[in-house]
């Protein structure tokens, strides 16, 4: 294994810099891609093999086809299967390691002829095979060349001997699913096997450098940088000069005229230091790359070149804490699985920049690459738009456990643990992007690992090095990187003088779903606590392929299980992502992108409309920036401006105070404010293009609310008047219907029917117009469609009492109060140990007050917790329009809405679904709604105000619709069909969602529906 670079002719080619887009390599004379369609033929088992398909004689005119890169499953070869944390076997057979056994062992084999140019005679000839899973054999014109594995980094053969130049060749390859290699990729992810990365030859002069190790440092108070050269080169390069040029960022040559050629050592060797004074430093927030050129020289005639594009930059630990150039960093991060939704594991260079683009925008600044070394053009990217990375190797035996079975334990494993820090680090050493090495994901903890974690700092001591199973005392580990630790966990870390790493979670909320709630809190502990510096989200993208639904035709998003009649399968474990398959955001990434914004604003003094605003940068002031600012009075804007902060340049961690003189001028009553709620928004818009960002942009927002909304009080709504002065009529009508068990109230253009029988309203009427759907009413409701993480935590199981209740009517009142009927209803609830009371007021203003109590025993025996508290009904489907004031505008809960905006917001029905979501589960619900009203397109309808912030949804499924069913387990957002009417959830509170980990931890304490009373009040009026 050698760094990662390609060497050049001494041409014009040679100056261009090595950038992974506009791949320079493709067009050098010594480049030949053997990308495209190759011969291919597979079997089922390894013992079905063909044992001599290398060999010139044999007939391959009738086999397939395969492209490289591809994947097999992706191109009609097997299934896709997807497994956590089990061997991919496992519904195969149960095995002990090394071996593997033939069983389902899929084997193929890959043939391809191809000249190479006559001019590379005399070079040596090298062979790149970017990634094959889960081994490679090679052998050209028939005779063997190699065997590889370790699925996620290149394998490279010589193949110099085995090749004639200017004629036709034969490349033979044989590729399995499994090997002893295997043990050690249980990753959690897709299992796939073939060619998932570049394929090509290239050729060297005899006298070549073999390798270049890159190390940078900062000294003099980070002020100044030097760079430590590492030169490997072949023997014949022995006596020959290497000559470095350094180029800074925009193209000018910086090299220190007191640089000198170095001699190639007898040993194949040389060393060069540069000392550079001043460079332009590189971080994520400063992505500046110098560029190294290595020549090597023979005489006067210079052999190959090779440019190496480099950070200035210095990573360290010092007081607990991990330091970039001094500087002790936030991670706001994401894991990162590579996986494209139609290539699998083949990731396209596009691909990769839209990764980097999303990542920016929301505010992400690193990366874990999960859980192995990716593409290294990946890390190119970064280094070039900055996202600090921890580089994490190629292992992972989940499946073998954590104790005496671990591998980590395993002495026959022990070269492995080793061998693939080696491919990780030999790579991607000269990456500046890459701040902290990782020795791997899950897999125990034993010797193995302390001797490969005393390889890594032996070679690479200018970083730190990581391994989340060393836990808070392992000495394999720098950072104490625990997964899914808890608020508490951290806490009592951060406060325990014992413990002196710092604490950079290597993966916590887990946005499974529709999840993402309580992430502020875990913010307020990390910007609390100097030692905790933040974490990766797990993890960053869904890993569902693209397929079609067999219900509706539609595009979903397939997931374990999809493939095959009976493979093994964790379902959808694997769709996990801030962002869907596709690379559109989530609703809870936008929760995300506000945790991890750079840019924070408080109000200091409401009179005057002094602002402070906080740079959370820690290397670059705020710049090419504007605030924007609102003023809102119950929801419509009264007064807007903007100020250029980027003027100001806010020096980095630095604080300024800005006055918005609009903000006073509301509090004292100016622009219609006095009454209103008083809502100041301020956003951070872009004020230019970015690399990968428009002008344009929102990067940080804030909202601040300076007074309280206005909220019905029930007695006032109770005493109102008439409001059509035609009206004569001083009561509310009532009309009983006792044949048919229904009682009518009607006021004012509104008029609701209630089934005597069941209590509940049957039907609405807005001006004669009936509203709501035939065959359903408005109902008490205790229950939402679970969430991936309900469904980790047993939910549905758990808390199913509320969702099996059944309300026996007890008593029906009708009664008159003053100018307003009452209608009275109380239930005996069973399936749980309470009562329910519902109270209903027509007022003569055609408002319809409606109380819903509910009243448990505290000495029940079973005290299970609610989904949510409140009602439902079903309107006709033409009530499709949505107008609302609360908080949005997309989904949002009472433990993820940091980021949504309170205004009024117009939308419909058919797009409160989040289609994206891999499975159905809960959506779309709204917080903090002081008004909801749905309309048709003449703009009758029905508003919903509560005498406090209520919780309102509306879809066009139902709660079951969104529940998956025995005969539903392969169940995707795509396969729904909407229902004939709207599903309308008008609720006091849902449970939150949480994000914690989606296998058993339920959300925050204060985001949860304990076994109490509950109350609410809401209005109901006609929309004419």
């Amino acid at each position: 294994n050698r760094a990662d670079f390609f060497a050049y002719e001494n041409e014009g080619l040679a100056m261009k810099d090595n950038g992974p887009r506009a791949n320079a390599k493709a067009n050098s004379s010594r480049y030949l891609s053997l990308e495209g369609t190759w011969k291919f033929n597979w079997v089922e088992s390894a013992n079905q093999r063909l044992k001599d398909y290398y060999s010139t004689k044999v007939d391959d005119s009738k086999w397939g086809t395969m492209p490289v890169p591809g994947m097999w499953e992706l191109n009609g070869y097997g299934d896709a299967i997807y497994v956590n944390n089990h061997y991919a076997w496992r519904s195969d057979w149960v095995g002990q390691p090394p071996t593997v056994q033939d069983k389902g062992n899929h084997v193929g084999t890959y043939r391809k002829s191809f000249t190479i140019p006559a001019d590379w005679k005399g070079q040596n000839v090298v062979m790149h095979i970017g990634s094959a899973t889960s081994n490679v054999e090679v052998y050209i014109n028939g005779k063997y060349v190699g065997y590889s594995e370790d699925s996620k980094v290149a394998a490279e053969f010589d193949v110099t001997k085995y090749l004639v130049p200017g004629k036709e060749n034969l490349i033979a390859m044989q590729i399995m699913r499994w090997c002893d290699g295997s043990w050690n990729e249980d990753q959690d992810f897709w299992r796939l096997c073939g060619i998932a990365r570049e394929c090509y030859l290239y050729a060297r002069p005899q006298a070549h450098i073999e390798d270049l190790f890159i190390t940078p440092d900062l000294v003099n108070n980070y002020k100044d940088g030097k760079l430590n050269i590492k030169v490997t080169a072949s023997k014949a390069a022995a006596g020959k000069r290497v000559v470095v040029k350094l180029v800074d960022p925009k193209g000018t040559d910086v090299t220190p005229k007191t640089l000198l050629p170095e001699a190639i050592a007898a040993d194949g060797t040389a060393t060069i230091n540069i000392d550079y004074p001043s460079p332009a430093k590189w971080t994520a927030e400063t992505p500046s790359l110098y560029t190294v050129y290595t020549y090597l020289y023979d005489g006067n005639k210079a052999l190959e070149v090779i440019p190496q594009r480099v950070g200035f930059r210095k990573v360290e630990i010092k007081n607990a804490q991990l330091l970039v150039n001094g500087q002790p960093i936030l991670i706001k991060g994401a894991d990162r699985h590579e996986l494209d939704p139609d290539g699998g594991y083949v990731v396209s260079v596009d691909r990769m920049v839209q990764d980097i683009q999303v990542l920016k925008q929301l505010n992400c600044n690193a990366v874990r690459t999960c859980h192995y070394p990716d593409d290294p053009r990946w890390y190119q990217l970064c280094d070039e738009y900055g996202i600090y990375l921890t580089a994490e190797s190629n292992i992972e035996s989940h499946g073998m456990g954590y104790g005496k079975e671990s591998l980590s334990k395993d002495a026959r494993f022990h070269d492995m643990h080793i061998e693939r820090q080696e491919h990780n680090l030999r790579v991607l050493k000269n990456h500046p992007a890459i701040i902290v090495w990782s020795l791997g994901n899950e897999s125990g903890y034993g010797k193995n690992f302390e001797d490969a974690y005393d390889w890594v700092k032996a070679y690479d001591p200018s970083r730190p090095c990581q391994y989340e199973q060393a836990h808070r005392e392992g000495r394999a580990s720098d950072i104490y990187c625990p997964m899914y630790e808890g608020y508490e966990g951290n806490i009592n870390y951060c406060e325990n003088d014992k413990y002196q790493k710092p604490l950079i979670q290597c993966e916590y909320c887990h946005t499974m779903g529709n999840s993402g709630g309580g992430l502020k809190e875990y913010w307020d502990i990390i910007r609390k606590y100097p030692k905790y510096q933040g974490g990766y989200v797990w993890d960053y993208i869904d890993q569902g392929f693209r397929g079609k639904s067999k219900v509706t035709g539609k595009q979903i998003w397939t997931y374990g299980g999809d493939y095959g009649r009976f493979p093994a399968s964790d379902n959808n474990f694997n769709c996990n992502g801030m962002i869907s398959p596709d690379r559109v955001p989530h609703p809870h990434a936008y929760e995300i992108k506000y945790c991890y914004q750079n840019i924070w604003t408080t109000i200091k003094d409401i009179k005057t409309g002094d602002v402070e605003i906080y740079n959370e940068n820690f290397f670059t002031p705020i710049w090419g920036v504007m605030m924007k600012y609102t003023i809102l009075a119950d929801g419509e804007a009264v007064a807007t401006g903007t100020q250029n902060v980027g003027r100001m340049r806010i020096v980095p961690q630095g604080r300024q105070v800005v006055t918005i003189e609009e903000i006073g001028k509301a509090m004292a009553g100016e622009y219609g404010t006095s009454g209103k709620e008083v809502i100041v928004r301020v956003e951070y818009i872009l004020d230019e293009d970015t690399k990968l960002q428009k002008k344009g942009e929102c990067i940080a927002h804030e909202e601040f609310k300076l007074t309280d909304y206005a909220y019905p009080k029930v007695e006032e709504v109770a005493a109102q008047p008439v409001v059509n002065k035609k009206s004569k009529a001083a009561a509310p009508s009532v009309s009983l219907d006792d044949r048919h068990e229904y009682a009518v109230l009607s006021a004012n253009g509104l008029a609701v029917t209630f089934s005597k029988w069941s209590g509940n309203i049957a039907y609405i009427d807005v001006n004669g117009e009936q509203i709501t759907q035939d065959d359903s009413e408005l109902v008490p409701d205790f229950w939402r469609a679970p969430t991936d993480n309900d469904y980790g935590a047993g939910m549905q199981n758990r808390l199913a009492a509320w969702q099996n209740v059944r309300l026996n009517k007890k008593s029906f009142d009708i009664k008159q109060d003053g100018s307003n009927y009452v209608v009275t209803v109380n239930y005996e609830m069973r399936g749980v140990d309470a009562s329910l009371a519902l109270t209903y007021t027509m007022t003569p203003a055609g408002k319809l007050i409606v109380t819903q109590a509910l009243k448990v025993n505290p000495d029940a025996k079973e005290k299970p917790q609610m989904l949510r508290y409140g009602m439902n009904l079903q309107l006709q489907k033409q009530y499709e329009n949505i107008k609302y004031y609360g908080e949005g505008p997309g989904e949002n809960y009472i433990d993820r809405n940091n980021a949504t905006l309170v205004g009024i917001w117009n939308q419909k029905v058919a797009d409160q679904y989040w289609p994206e979501y891999v499975r159905p589960q809960e959506s779309g619900t709204k917080t903090g709604v002081r008004y909801w009203q749905m309309t048709n397109n003449n703009g009758l309808g029905l508003r919903f105000e509560g005498t406090e912030a209520l919780e309102c949804q509306a879809l066009p499924y139902t709660e079951h619709d969104l529940q998956p069913t025995r005969d539903k387990q392969q169940f995707h957002s795509g396969d729904l069909v909407p229902q004939p009417f709207n599903d309308v959830h008008i609720s006091a509170r849902s449970m939150g969602i949480g994000c914690v980990n989606s296998w058993g931890a339920w959300p925050r304490n204060e985001y949860q529906m304990p076994w109490k009373d509950y109350t609410y009040t809401y209005i109901i009026s006609a929309v004419k």
